[in-house]
This record gives structure tokens, C-alpha cells and sequence, in this order.
């Protein structure tokens, strides 16, 4: 396998794990754990063109082109709802995780293979093209979603909440439900 086809498939597992990770029933370590994936991405990245990686200057990255994730935080803190805000909020932080990694993933691509390192990043044209790379990685991110089986889990939640509205089920078997179903994802 190449070098560019074996930061492609970095790249789409990293997606699909930030998919997952924005998943997670609770609200920041969503956040968190996305981030962590967005950084374990540079890093592998790093290594496969050569260049020396630096964590500080990676956070930074990933600062600098998601904007301070804005859009993940509000999605994340949809979750902290009772019932449909977790499942809106894990459709939104879902999608808006792997999409933003994606972005991350192709912009950090494009400058290493440019012969970029760590220490040279433009910052101002990196944003631009993480905003283009954005709109593309949603339906990436959608797919990876619909990989994972996310679709399924969210209509089994959706119901689940209809259940717990109308009195079928407690707010306790709800909780204990839906725990279980996000974590067979």
C-alpha cells in the first residue's frame, strides 16, 4: 500500500472511531475523546511522511482548524437533555466529530505531503481548506455512522423514548436501555 492510500484508510479510521466517540452518552468527554482521536491521527500521519511529532503543536492544530469545536461543544451539551436531547445530541456530535476529523485528517495529508512539518503549518490557509473538507466529511461521517449500524441504535432510541413518554416504560429502563444500546456501537 502507498504512502497516500495508507493515510487514506488512517484517515477513514479515524473517522470512524470520532463517529463512535461523539457518541459517547456523556457530555465533554465526547469532546474529549474526539479530540484524542484527532491527535492520535496527526501523530500517525506524522510518522508515515517522516516528520517528528509534537503533541503541543498538535493540540494547537487541531485548535486552530476546528475553531475551538463551537458546533461539537453545543451538540455535546444537547445530550446533557433528559431523552431526545442524548439522541439528538449523539446524532449531531456523531456526525459533527467524524466530519471535523476527516477535515483535520485531510488538511494535515495535504501539508506533509507538500513536504510541510509540525513547525510550518499556514494556519489561515489550513482553515480554509478544513471548512471545504468539513462539508465533504459529513457524508463521510454519515457513512461511517451508518457502518458503525448508528442509524438502527437511534431508531431503537427514538421508539425506546416513545415508550418512556407514554408511560410503557420507566425513565430508569430507559436509561439502562439506551446505555446498552450505545455501547454495542
Amino acid at each position: 500500500m502507498g504512502r497516500e492510500a495508507a493515510a487514506d484508510e488512517a484517515i477513514r479510521q479515524h473517522v470512524f472511531w470520532s463517529v463512535g466517540a461523539g457518541l459517547v452518552p456523556v457530555p465533554v468527554a465526547d469532546f474529549l475523546a474526539v479530540t484524542a482521536v484527532q491527535l492520535d491521527l496527526i501523530r500517525q500521519l506524522c510518522t508515515l511522511y517522516g516528520v517528528s511529532y509534537e503533541e503541543g503543536t498538535g493540540k494547537v492544530w487541531v485548535g486552530a482548524l476546528t475553531g475551538g469545536a463551537v458546533a461539537r461543544i453545543g451538540a455535546s451539551a444537547l445530550k446533557a437533555i433528559p431523552g431526545i436531547g442524548s439522541i439528538l445530541g449523539g446524532v449531531s456530535m456523531s456526525i459533527a466529530s467524524g466530519a471535523s476529523t476527516y477535515a483535520v485528517g485531510q488538511v494535515v495529508k495535504a501539508h506533509l505531503m507538500a513536504g510541510g512539518t509540525m513547525a510550518n503549518l499556514d494556519v489561515d490557509r489550513a482553515r480554509v481548506k478544513y471548512e471545504a473538507e468539513y462539508e465533504k466529511g459529513k457524508s463521510v461521517a454519515k457513512d461511517a455512522a451508518d457502518d458503525r449500524g448508528a442509524g438502527d441504535v437511534f431508531d431503537k432510541l427514538k421508539r425506546l423514548g416513545e415508550l418512556r413518554d407514554s408511560g410503557v416504560i420507566t425513565a430508569a429502563e430507559f436509561e439502562a436501555k439506551k446505555a446498552k444500546l450505545l455501547g454495542e456501537l
